[in-house]
Parts: C-alpha cells; sequence; structure tokens
C-alpha cells in the first residue's frame, strides 16, 4: 500500500530549534534517537458547526493538515506508527491543536484484528454534512480463500475532528467488484455532476468500481453499478497528495486519472471523462512520467494546462514547447499547484532532492526554477522533499507551502513557507518532525 504524506494546512509554534533552518549536526550520525515530547501542550481540537472548506475535519472554516508516513520512535515496532492531524486556525495551523490517528484507537476491526497498517488516501464531505472525511487503506486479515475483504476505510469528520471517531468499512457492493484483488487507490471527485462527491478504487484488471455518493455513515454509497472499464490498472489524482479529481474540460462532471502503473512508478496515464453515468470515456493522453497536475498557469483567463513530471524533474506540457528540466534530482517528484503571489496565475513546486518553485506567467509556466529553501537534517546521504500541501492555510490569498524532507528512515522535517506578493517567505513559519505526533518514550 502507498505511504503518503497528505495535505490541508499549518500555522506556527511548533519549534525545534527556532524558526530558521536547523543546522546540519556536524557528526554524521544517523542513528535514531531518543523521541522526547516538543512542543506546545495539546490543546482539545476546537468545534466547529461544518463549512464548505476543504480538508476541514472539525468544521471550523480552517484546513487542517494530514501527515502520513510518520517516523518510528527509536527502539519502536515495525508496526505502522499511525497518522498525524494538525488543527487550522484563523492563523494558519496551530500544531497544538494536533492528534494521532492510530490502527488501535480509530480503524474498524475485522475478525476482532484491528489491522497494522493505517494509510491517508483521500479526502472529500462524503455524506454532504460540512466536515471533512478521510479515506484511509489498511491491512485486514484474510486467509487467501475467496475474495478478500475491502481494505477501504472512512474516517467521518466532527466537530471534534477526526481523533474521536473509529472508522467504518467501506460498503462496496458485491455486483460493483469483479475478480479476487483487493480494492484500492481511492479518489474522490464528483464523476457525474450531481454535486455530491462519489469514490472510484481499483477493480481487477483496467476496470474501477464507480460507488456514487452520498454516502451513509455505516460507509455505504448511494448506488454502485457493475465496475466501469477505464484505460489503464491504476488511479492517481491531478494535483497533490489526498487531492479530489479534477474537471478538466469543463462539462461540470469530474474526471479520473488513469495510469498504466502504480503510484511511484513511471508510466503513462490517461483521462477518464465524467458524465452522468460516471467517468466512462477516454479523454486525454499523456506522455511518461511520475506526476501530473492541472493549472492556470497562464492566468484565469487562459487554458487549463496539464504538467507532467518526469525523470530527473524533466517537465513536459503547461503550455511549453518540449522539455524543461529543473534540476530536482532523483526519484519520483512530486507536484502541487497554487497562486503563490496572488496573480491569479498557478504556480507549481516541484519535489525531490532539490525542491523548485515555478511561477506562472503571461505565456504559460516559467522556465527558470526558483531552488526552494529546506532544512539541513543530520547525517550522511542525500535527502528526498516532497511536497504534501500548497493551499492558502492563513487565508491571505497566497498559497502556502508545506515540504517533508527526509534523510532515511530515521530523520524528517516539515517546514512551512508562507507565500506572499513576491513569492515564498524563506524564513519558515513553522518547522517540526513527525515524531511530534508520538506518545514521548516511556509514556
Amino acid at each position: 500500500m502507498r505511504r503518503r504524506l497528505a495535505a490541508a494546512g499549518l500555522g506556527c509554534a511548533l519549534l525545534l530549534s527556532g524558526c530558521g533552518l536547523l543546522p546540519s549536526g556536524g557528526s554524521g550520525d544517523d542513528r535514531p534517537r531518543a523521541h522526547r515530547a516538543s512542543g506546545p501542550p495539546i490543546r482539545p481540537v476546537p468545534a466547529g458547526d461544518g463549512s464548505r472548506t476543504a480538508h476541514d475535519f472539525n468544521g471550523d472554516g480552517h484546513p487542517d493538515l494530514v501527515v502520513d508516513s510518520l517516523l518510528a520512535p527509536a527502539g519502536g515496532h515495525d508496526d505502522d506508527p499511525g497518522i498525524g492531524i494538525v488543527y487550522g486556525s484563523a492563523h494558519g495551523l496551530d500544531p497544538a491543536t494536533r492528534e494521532l490517528l492510530t490502527p488501535a484507537r480509530n480503524a474498524a476491526a475485522t475478525r476482532r484484528t484491528v489491522p497494522a497498517a493505517f494509510d491517508a488516501e483521500t479526502t472529500c464531505d462524503l455524506d454532504g454534512d460540512g466536515f471533512t472525511d478521510l479515506v484511509v487503506t489498511t491491512d485486514p486479515p484474510y486467509d487467501g480463500i475467496g475474495r478478500p475483504p475491502v481494505p477501504v476505510q472512512l474516517l467521518f469528520g466532527s466537530p471534534k475532528g477526526l481523533g474521536a471517531v473509529r472508522a467504518v468499512k467501506l460498503r462496496i457492493p458485491a455486483g460493483a467488484r469483479i475478480g479476487n484483488e483487493w480494492p484500492g487507490q481511492p479518489v474522490c471527485g464528483d464523476f457525474n455532476g450531481d454535486g455530491a462527491p462519489d469514490l472510484a478504487v481499483t477493480a481487477s484488471g483496467p476496470r474501477v468500481s464507480y460507488l456514487r455518493g452520498p454516502f451513509t455513515r455505516a460507509g455505504a454509497p448511494k448506488a454502485a453499478g457493475a465496475p466501469v472499464a477505464v484505460p489503464g490498472t491504476a488511479l492517481a489524482t491531478t494535483g497533490g497528495p489526498l487531492a479530489p479529481a479534477l474537471d478538466t474540460n469543463a462539462d461540470g462532471a469530474d474526471d479520473l486519472l488513469v495510469r498504466a502503473a502504480d503510484p511511484g512508478r513511471r508510466a503513462r496515464g490517461r483521462l477518464a471523462l465524467g458524465g452522468p453515468q460516471g467517468p466512462t470515456r477516454a479523454g486525454a493522453a499523456f506522455p511518461p512520467g511520475y506526476a501530473l497536475a492541472y493549472g492556470h498557469f497562464g492566468g484565469a483567463g487562459a487554458p487549463l494546462a496539464a504538467v507532467t513530471a518526469d525523470t530527473d524533474g524533466r517537465l513536459l506540457g503547461a503550455g511549453r514547447p518540449g522539455s524543461l528540466r529543473t534540476g530536482t534530482g532523483g526519484g519520483a517528484p512530486t507536484l502541487a499547484v497554487g497562486d503563490v503571489n496572488a496573480d491569479g496565475r498557478s504556480d507549481l513546486v516541484l519535489g525531490g532532492s532539490r525542491p523548485v518553485l515555478l511561477r506562472g506567467a503571461p505565456g504559460g509556466l516559467s522556465g527558470t526554477p526558483e531552488r526552494l529553501p529546506t532544512p539541513r537534517l543530520a547525517g550522511a546521504g542525500t535527502t528526498l522533499t516532497t511536497v504534501p500541501a500548497l493551499t492558502d492555510f492563513d487565508h491571505d490569498r497566497h498559497a502556502d507551502l508545506v515540504l517533508l524532507t527526509r534523510r532515511g528512515t530515521t530523520r524528517d522535517r516539515l517546514t512551512v513557507l508562507s507565500g506572499g506578493p513576491s513569492g515564498f517567505r524563506t524564513r519558515p513559519q513553522l518547522t517540526l518532525t513527525t515524531t511530534d505526533f508520538l506518545p514521548p518514550s516511556g509514556s
């Protein structure tokens, strides 16, 4: 299953070494550190009345942040540590209102056994109550006989957020499944244009289970027909981790990005266009790459353009002829789109060992990559930075950037760079490590 870090919001205060970037440490020792408590004392999640804000689990009108792929504490077990949540405020994310979702506390059990894995996949308001819901994948027990259980579970948002919630299993009607493959890779989107979020999950081969919303609190869709044939075997998002599907042709229905290989691998992609019957029609095809995103890079009046990230940060599309080498380094790049300087044009951030910003311009995406600051982590070897989010967390109309920089399996740092008229501020608004979501050692 995929391990992802995904987005929804951040503020300022959980600081480990002031607000600046951290020193290198000098010793080159990459051994796991003892886990100690840090950051402000945890406060209760503020209760909201419901909102239409994306990634707003407690319904207070402020986007929240989902942090997956947490580092295990020193001496920890191999089990999944869980999913971290930081709740938003009028001034951005407030790390004092953070919590940890774990399989033991928050997952639904199968045959009295809770899953060991708990991976955030996508977010949307599945039941239309004004509280964003989190869709996760798990690893329920299976003896290899017959059709495996559905590993997708739903955590419904509430005025208390997600921490007090126990997930329910996604109910996929038997007629909407085919073969004996595990359903997975859920993607939210209004694929039939009726205003209610739907879910698409993989079925066997080049087919998906198309589940129409709204969903009940028991995890059942409003309706589901036979599996839908799509031009590929894997599902992906078009704008970053946890992002919903996008209406690429402005016909009122969201479109589903389908790939020829699982996420994290280089593959060709193609759209399955939404419509009254769901994502049933083959749409635009894209060149091989690792990630794809859409944006109005030339401005609000410019057409929506797609950009594909290929090996070594090479970009294709976005209104530019040929390809653009960004110098981000190796690894599977991540993309995120947002308006950083509030000029009405989409900007693009590309992750890698050397993440960059490319600004929108009148003729399309700029060809001048701007290097982004990342923290220095102790130890030897190359660090890799992914892009969990590019969103206006503090309500100033400028998209703010969340970066996750990691070295191996023992060091990481989340940083938040505030957007502004001139671009990102170089001094982080917030910095923390993913172990700050875990209970202190010995507690």
